[in-house]
């Protein structure tokens, strides 16, 4: 009798145990359940507490309605920063070259690229404090900070990134080879004559400037730079690019061996997280390059996704200095759109850069032979020329991949499994 009551406690107690291990994986089945589909469906609210708390101490640290109206105009009387935030092959190229052309603008092409080449293989994940570090140095015109990443090299004007076609670096009193207020793209060739100056001279030119735009495709994660938003000194705003992510995948493969080694930086920095475990093994029958290049996109949206988050659920104040631009807006409604641009910049368009505008989203195919060339193109071919070049499965892969993005963004899938 008594080792009959004591099997049945035994099976109770397992059962009970049993039952205690299941619930949670239970609700945690079925709450990511409705937002899988074929194993890669994309999920609708990633880290939703962590992207709210941070706007919250944000509020905390402001406090009542008079001290943020105080925050705004001390920001108000200082002179604009402003941050392009993209990733690779979303036309960023081309969005800041609308600012490197205006007279009033002192702009930087990725100067974050000597930082990534010099930590390779460091994940994309650690290196975004150095990356926020940096910024913050550079819009306060100290361009020291590079020295950090020059290893033997002379840093001078013609070791920062882009140089080549930088107006400010290319123009009076720098250079003689152009003038800063004539529009027009500025030559490698004729530039790269330029004398090499000293970054001290670099940083008196900086300052001199009422605006300072940045242009980098390192930040992964908008909420890096909220220290520096919240910063009235720094007065930094936010123009953050988005691409139809078929589009960005189509153009990251023809780019793939130029990208292959930011796209494994991009993946280590998820190496531990399950979900993403499967993209780290390159299949044998696909070429390795394309597989990483490929890898990468799933990381993409789902960091697009986090930034739109971040900023629905911003106070105000982020918001005022926050603007989404969509690439297919820009090269379709040019001047309709730099308009846009330049106010939320406070700067003046001229006829000189509509015409310019005009021109560069009028030109002739897709792209040169040199992917990130700025140069004239075709927008409605650059805009569809996904259509033609992805097959079936890699259209199918991105819109499984990046379905809550497309939503959100008003790209509508295209179902070629009915084509």
């Amino acid at each position: 009798m008594k080792r009959r009551l004591q099997k049945k406690y035994i099976i109770l107690i397992l059962g009970y145990s049993v039952a205690l291990l299941l619930i949670p994986y239970v609700l945690d089945y079925r709450s990511k359940t409705p937002q899988i589909k074929d194993g890669f469906q994309q999920q609708k609210c990633p880290d939703l507490e962590s992207t709210i708390a941070l706007w919250s101490s944000s509020r905390d640290r402001t406090g009542n309605s008079t001290e943020m109206e105080d925050y705004d105009n001390s920001r108000s009387h200082s002179r604009k920063n402003i941050y392009l935030h993209a990733t690779w092959r979303t036309g960023s190229s081309f969005l800041g070259e609308l600012f490197n052309q205006h007279p009033d603008v002192f702009y930087l092409y990725e100067p974050m690229w000597n930082m990534w080449q010099a930590l390779y293989p460091g994940d994309a994940g650690s290196l975004q404090g150095a990356v926020r570090d940096m910024m913050n140095s550079l819009f306060r015109c100290d361009f020291s900070v590079l020295k950090l990443y020059a290893g033997s090299a002379n840093v001078s004007t013609s070791f920062i990134f882009g140089w080549k076609t930088n107006k400010v670096i290319c123009s009076e009193p720098l250079c003689n080879a152009y003038k800063k207020h004539e529009i027009g793209l500025i030559r490698g060739d004729v530039c790269g004559k330029c004398q090499p100056r000293d970054l001290k001279e670099l940083e008196r030119e900086c300052k001199k400037y009422p605006v300072m735009v940045i242009k980098d495709v390192r930040v992964l994660d908008l909420g890096v730079l909220v220290p520096l938003m919240r910063d009235p000194a720094i007065n930094l705003q936010i123009v953050q690019l988005f691409r139809d992510p078929r589009a960005v995948h189509n153009s990251r493969l023809k780019s793939k061996l130029a990208l292959v080694k930011e796209s494994i930086q991009v993946l280590r920095s998820k190496k531990q997280t399950d979900k993403y475990k499967r993209l780290l093994v390159p299949s044998n029958r696909v070429n390795r390059a394309e597989n990483y290049v490929s890898s990468a996109m799933e990381l993409i949206c789902d960091n697009w996704l986090s930034d739109m988050l971040l900023v629905s659920n911003a106070p105000p104040w982020v918001r005022r200095n926050y603007l989404q631009v969509k690439y297919e807006d820009l090269v379709m409604r040019p001047v309709a759109e730099l308009q846009r641009l330049y106010r939320f910049s406070n700067l003046t368009l001229s006829p000189a850069m509509e015409k310019f505008v005009v021109n560069m989203t009028h030109g002739q195919g897709y792209s040169s032979d040199k992917p990130f060339l700025i140069s004239s193109r075709d927008a409605k071919e650059a805009i569809f020329a996904w259509r033609e070049r992805l097959n079936v499965e890699q259209v199918n892969q991105v819109e499984a991949y990046c379905s809550e993005v497309m939503r959100q963004l008003g790209y509508q899938k295209r179902n070629m499994d009915k084509i």
